[in-house]
């Protein structure tokens, strides 16, 4: 009689553990279904020699105006800020294989448009032109016959898909059109005479006539609008939306401007609550029940995997304890 007694007893006990485990692996289950995937770390790709948007300063150290509205993300959502610098060439590689969470360093959408998963743009950028104080050139005109080194987004503004028919006329005008992508190089080569102009985006222009004093100048006739972006793996709406959704509380509290103003962009601001509703939802309206249902049913599994693994370790522990209650007994 005494040993049914401690049988039942010893099943009961069982029986509250398995319980236990199983309310503590649906509340795991629960807990763990964060809008991200309950990231911990917030991987960003950028380019190291692009100010002011990403670079590295004088005391070795990353920084950038893409670089504090990461910080600004990351604070927000507990998440620790992984600046990546990466080879730019390279950058869909890195995206695609996971070694970054998303590209985000003065990232030009024009042309790109289905080539990732975006933000809506946050920075209205143009390309401009650069030439020495003392030089004859005041319009785009006057670079017929000369010399001209472009960086990447400029260059396709000239030679793209997408560029207009009097950017390609100009071009051809051109008695040369080189890529740079050392800024610094671009710069010494126009001081030099080797180049006649340079082209460029206008933060990345205003950033280096400010550090430059005025040995340069600015043509006031741009050659092409554009506007950036943060490109995320195409179909990463769930960590895109929730970037996207920080910007727009950074917005609303004013933090976004002030992070403008400090690297001289808050005349480029171009993100508003106008255009929110439209983007970050225009994935989900577009969302297919099928995929909708196969989303569900993964964190489905995933808790369940989370159970499983919980009552399995409960087994494990409580098994000893209860053969050892029972010995005593």
């Amino acid at each position: 009689m005494k040993t049914f007694t401690n049988n039942k007893m010893l099943k009961r006990m069982l029986l509250v553990l398995l319980v236990c485990s199983l309310i503590a692996g649906t509340l795991t289950a629960c807990g763990s279904k964060k809008k991200t995937g309950g990231i911990t770390t917030f991987t960003v790709g950028f380019d190291a020699e692009f100010p002011p948007y990403g670079y590295k300063d004088d005391n070795g150290e990353y920084v950038g105006f893409d670089l504090s509205l990461a910080e600004e993300v990351c604070k927000r959502n507990g998440w620790e800020l992984v600046k990546q610098p990466i080879d730019w060439d390279s950058k869909d590689m890195e995206l695609a294989s996971g070694t970054i969470d998303c590209i985000w360093n003065g990232f030009t959408m024009n042309g790109r448009e289905s080539d990732y998963t975006w933000t809506t743009p946050y920075i209205d950028n143009s390309q401009v032109v650069i030439v020495k104080s003392g030089s004859a050139i005041s319009q785009l005109s006057d670079l017929a016959g000369k010399v001209v080194q472009a960086d990447s987004s400029a260059l396709a503004a000239f030679t793209g898909d997408d560029a207009t028919e009097e950017n390609l006329a100009l071009a051809k005008s051109f008695a040369s059109l080189q890529q740079v992508g050392d800024y610094n190089a671009a710069f010494m080569n126009l001081e030099s005479g080797s180049v006649d102009a340079i082209c460029m985006d206008m933060g990345v222009a205003k950033y280096e006539l400010e550090a430059r004093g005025s040995q340069f100048r600015m043509l006031s006739e741009q050659v092409s609008k554009e506007q950036y972006g943060i490109g995320f793996k195409t179909g990463n709406t769930e960590l895109r939306d929730t970037v996207q959704d920080t910007l727009y509380e950074m917005l609303a509290d004013g933090t976004f401007e002030s992070i403008a103003k400090d690297w001289g962009l808050e005349e480029s601001i171009c993100l508003s609550a106008d255009n929110k509703v439209n983007d970050v939802t225009e994935d989900k309206a577009s969302g297919s029940f099928v995929s909708n249902f196969a989303d569900v049913v993964g964190k489905l599994a995933s808790g369940m995997l989370a159970t499983l693994g919980i009552f399995f370790l409960t087994l494990v522990f409580s098994l000893p304890l209860g053969m050892l209650l029972m010995f005593i007994r």
